[in-house]
């Protein structure tokens, strides 16, 4: 319960930031640009469990896009440590280069699935905290995000949110 505010919030702030980045010049360019202009991304659901480790950890989020335009994930920065995007095919996990957001559809990463790996941490994330991160994308501008930092054990209950 005490998560939602914080929830609404980020999805907030990303969406104010993204809101910024596209207005600036509407339709006087080259008009390559098309699919930035469609793409309409906001993120939610987003922390990372206390890791048990103190040099890496994970951390999910789901980044939804109601836009008409495809766009990618292309890398993930934070001052907490490297960050890595990893999929999970066929229970085995490997790291890309990118991952796509559909058009009116999702990029969720979740316990089991894809998920953001930290590592050289400068510190041990402790529940309560949170830790920034930077998402960049292939179209859209950057989005910064705040993770909670949440118990060990916790399953986010919202599976369904975004529909």
């Amino acid at each position: 319960m005490k998560g939602r505010p914080a929830l609404a919030a980020v999805t907030l702030i990303g969406a104010l930031v993204l809101a910024g980045c596209g207005d600036s010049d509407t339709d006087s360019g080259s008009g390559s640009d098309s699919s930035a202009a469609g793409a309409e991304l906001s993120v939610g659901a987003a922390y990372i469990p206390q890791p048990v480790s103190d040099s890496m950890a994970a951390g999910f989020l789901t980044i939804t896009n109601k836009g008409d335009a495809e766009d990618e994930l292309t890398s993930v920065t934070s001052e907490a440590g490297d960050v890595t995007v990893h999929e999970t095919v066929d229970g085995t996990m490997q790291e890309v280069d990118r991952l796509p957001i559909p058009a009116h559809g999702q990029l969720v990463f979740k316990s089991g699935g894809n998920h953001l790996m930290f590592e050289k941490l400068k510190q041990q994330p402790k529940q309560g905290q949170t830790v920034s991160v930077e998402l960049h994308f292939a179209h859209s501008g950057p989005v910064t995000v705040e993770l909670p930092v949440k118990a060990a054990t916790y399953q986010p209950t919202t599976q369904h949110s975004g529909h």
